[in-house]
């Protein structure tokens, strides 16, 4: 938690001045600047003060650290950096903890409403003093579900449509806020009933997919089987929802 508030004070402080930053595209419609590269940095320093032996496995300096051995923070600075760049008021800091390729902790860090989620295996989720639960509402019809666009993978868009056409025929609405991270916290909260995204990161999912965990949720691929902090596809919600999301994706 005081690496992510480290992080979240760096970007917090860099954000008036958003208007100069210089972007670089890493990839088609994926960009990066000099405020992740900071917050990375001071996500860095911190562990490497307070927890040497740990190793930091994060979205801009070190993405191939990951791995099943030992202390491992899997750290993404700034989810949500386009949205940070032009202002749009839906980005966060996101560390999940591994201990020997498990989850063990994760926080999530609302920059701009300074909101903080957290969880631990075994000790449930939180936003401050508060537990959280997943939502109870059952019924798809009154279901409110979010989704990550597949904007990095154009060959995705084609098999996405129709899943979004068929959530969105069913159910109160549709959702994208453009930060996964904190749409996975919205689950953990109750904001959402369900969400699903086809491709992500490990530092997009590895805080939230903990966080939704101990608050009473279900995480699986796909394919249905249980998520693991890589890359791939998501399915998130409560149980019934998870279900029901899972065999709308499936259809053809």
């Amino acid at each position: 938690m005081t690496a992510a508030r480290a992080a979240a004070a760096v970007v917090r402080e860099k954000a008036a001045g958003r208007a100069a930053l210089v972007w670089q595209e890493k990839s088609a419609n994926d960009f990066v600047s000099e405020v992740d590269l900071a917050a990375e940095a001071r996500i860095r320093e911190v562990v490497g003060r307070l927890l040497p032996e740990a190793t930091v496995a994060g979205e801009e300096l070190s993405p191939d650290a990951l791995g099943d051995r030992g202390l491992i923070f899997v750290a993404d600075p700034l989810d949500g950096t386009t949205n940070f760049l032009h202002g749009y008021p839906e980005y966060a800091v996101s560390i999940g903890v591994l201990c020997d390729g498990r989850l063990a902790a994760g926080v999530v860090h609302d920059v701009v409403t300074d909101e903080v989620c957290t969880a631990a295996e075994g000790h449930g989720a939180w936003l401050g003093g508060e537990r959280l639960r997943v939502s109870t509402i059952e019924e798809p019809a009154r279901a409110l579900i979010g989704t990550g666009l597949p904007f990095r993978h154009a060959e995705q868009i084609a098999p996405y449509l129709p899943q979004l056409a068929r959530v969105m025929e069913s159910t109160a609405g549709v959702r994208r806020a453009g930060s996964a991270a904190l749409d996975l916290c919205d689950v953990a909260r109750g904001r959402l009933e369900a969400f699903w995204e086809l491709s992500l990161m490990p530092w997009d999912m590895a805080a939230g997919t903990l966080i939704i965990r101990e608050a009473g949720g279900v995480v699986t691929d796909l394919a249905g089987a249980p998520a693991t902090v890589g890359t791939g596809g998501i399915v998130a919600g409560n149980p019934v929802m998870h279900a029901w999301l899972l065999d709308q994706l499936r259809a053809r």
